[in-house]
């Protein structure tokens, strides 16, 4: 009889460590030591509620099921524990638990688990580096309660792994056009090719061309969450300065909530890597910033809101409220507003015909993979549009650049523009832009000019990354703030005498450095107007505005 299938863990040592007796003995004081049984499961894939187990003696065996095939991912030893991110974030679980030799544990539920890992450093390395390491094994191999069947012809279907890959969630695409078990999976389902993208969710449900939120609810991100209960300090943007906010309002003691429309990462989760980001010389990539940045915040007890988004600011009442895509209306005291910025679209007729298929406005493994080599346009001069163009062209590509521009040096890195120039498929093309598209199901031919020479020329490109300029995300705020003449957020001293008597400030104080003409309303990182366009001083700023914040609640 074959032995059933192993999966492969690239770090043990990190993945799966082994606890002292002393290290033990402080986990114990904050749980209960009970007996298993050989062949008890302690939790299954899907459940919402679930501990943290550490073996005293016996062992545990973790696997991950799909329908009849069990796949084994760990042994859990004396001194090692169960477990991974999601007991931090607290999600359903991705993993079966069941007891392979009869013996004792130490159980913890995720309440414990919290306070343990912010009040014991060592105990928190340990367990979070563990939490991390294995959410990335799961990932990269595909375990998860998530099946994606789609076609590279389908906007949805890139929406839908670019949410889930982005969340951290581990999934498997299977491609409607490439792979033969397709058609049994979805004839299983009652469910056709023309429904797609379709989401198998957790191997019960599935979902037709799921909006994001429905992905969400499906998988339990926000289960669990009061939208309703009065908050310190409510988040909007899950961007590194929100992030940066959430993280510091939290582990100052304040209760905190963050609203994050799709995912956590903002413009900065869409860069393949950032070099230039203090303290990570080998640079780090945008997902993996602002995943380890979230996994942050909910370790010190902030709540996040996955796929809503804030649609309209509550202003004229105190406490303020915020009124998300799912109707709630959330209170809080303070509002950080970390809404970022979009990247400015072309304008052509038939863009959006191709958004999705063709057009992209991220540079991902996702659609790294799309790709496959081909010849890609890059729009943009800025450095997301180099960190872009590098990435596309080590995955083989080659790659175009378009700026409208005399060239790059105004707007984009030294260090990206020297790599740029060292990578001999780059080609940059000055003082040009596109002027048509044209394709079927996907795009298939791109016109660009040259605005110098006002030559004209068609190439035969079926992907195009546009990463060109910043429009705030400030159209929610339904004139509650005073914005500049482009839209942003204006705060602290950009704010004139004139226009916080229009917004009928009532304190006698001016407002502090990043607080908007409404007391108790912060911005911060690319939606205020006058911020630097860099991570680390979104991030700076999301850090700052926590003291502001404290001196306005204790007014």
């Amino acid at each position: 009889m074959a032995a059933p299938p192993t999966a492969k863990i690239s770090n043990v040592a990190q993945a799966f460590p082994t606890l002292t007796p002393a290290q033990m003995a402080r986990v114990a004081a904050r749980g209960r030591v009970r007996a298993v049984e050989r062949g008890q499961i302690l939790y299954d894939q899907g459940d919402q509620t679930h501990a943290v187990f550490v073996v005293k003696t016996g062992a545990l065996e973790g696997s991950w099921v799909s329908g009849s095939v069990e796949t084994h991912i760990a042994t859990i030893q004396p001194g090692q524990f169960t477990g991974e991110a999601n007991i931090i974030s607290g999600r359903p679980v991705v993993a079966r638990m069941r007891v392979q030799e009869s013996g004792e544990v130490i159980e913890l539920d995720r309440e414990s688990v919290l306070a343990l890992i912010q009040s014991d450093a060592e105990l928190s390395e340990i367990f979070m580096l563990a939490y991390l390491r294995r959410r990335v094994d799961l990932i990269a191999q595909g375990f998860g309660d998530v099946i994606v069947v789609g076609s590279v012809h389908s906007a949805g279907t890139l929406r839908i792994r670019e949410f889930l890959t982005r969340n951290g969630h581990p999934h498997s695409y299977l491609d409607v056009e490439r792979d033969p078990s397709v058609q049994d999976l979805l004839d299983h389902f009652h469910v056709t090719a023309a429904d797609v993208p379709v989401v198998i969710c957790r191997g019960n449900a599935a979902l037709r061309n799921p909006t994001n939120r429905q992905v969400a609810d499906c998988l339990g991100f926000n289960a669990g969450i009061d939208e309703t209960h009065l908050r310190d300090l409510i988040v909007i943007g899950a961007g590194p300065a929100g992030l940066a906010a959430a993280v510091y309002g939290a582990s100052e003691g304040l209760d905190v909530l963050v609203l994050e429309a799709i995912s956590p990462g903002g413009q900065a989760g869409s860069s393949s890597r950032i070099e230039n980001y203090l303290g990570f010389p080998l640079g780090i990539s945008g997902q993996d910033l602002a995943g380890r940045a979230y996994s942050q915040a909910q370790k010190f007890g902030a709540q996040v809101l996955i796929a809503r988004g804030a649609q309209r600011l509550s202003c004229q009442r105190r406490p303020y409220a915020i009124d998300a895509e799912d109707g709630a209306s959330v209170p809080a005291r303070a509002v950080v507003i970390a809404t970022g910025a979009e990247y400015r679209k072309l304008p052509l007729e038939n863009l959006a015909r191709f958004e999705g298929t063709g057009i992209y406005y991220a540079a991902t493994q996702v659609e790294g993979q799309l790709c496959g080599g081909e010849d890609v346009i890059v729009v943009g001069g800025g450095n997301s549009a180099g960190q872009a163009a590098v990435f596309l062209a080590q995955k083989g590509s080659r790659v175009n650049i378009l700026v409208r521009g005399a060239g790059l040096a105004a707007t984009m890195s030294r260090y990206l523009i020297r790599r740029i120039e060292e990578t001999p498929n780059i080609e940059l093309h000055s003082r040009t832009e596109i002027v048509g598209l044209d394709g079927g199901e996907h795009l298939e031919r791109v016109r660009w000019r040259n605005n110098q020479t006002g030559a004209v020329e068609e190439r035969n490109i079926r992907h195009v990354f546009l990463m060109m300029g910043a429009i705030p995300n400030t159209g929610w705020l339904n004139g509650c703030v005073t914005l500049d003449a482009k839209g942003f957020i204006k705060t602290g001293p950009d704010l004139s005498p004139e226009e916080l008597v229009a917004a009928q400030w009532p304190l006698a104080r001016r407002p502090y450095m990043l607080e908007t003409s409404l007391p108790g309303i912060f911005a911060v990182g690319d939606v205020r107007g006058g911020s630097v366009k860099r991570v680390a001083s979104a991030v700076g700023e999301g850090s700052v505005a926590i003291s502001f914040v404290h001196s306005f609640l204790n007014e």
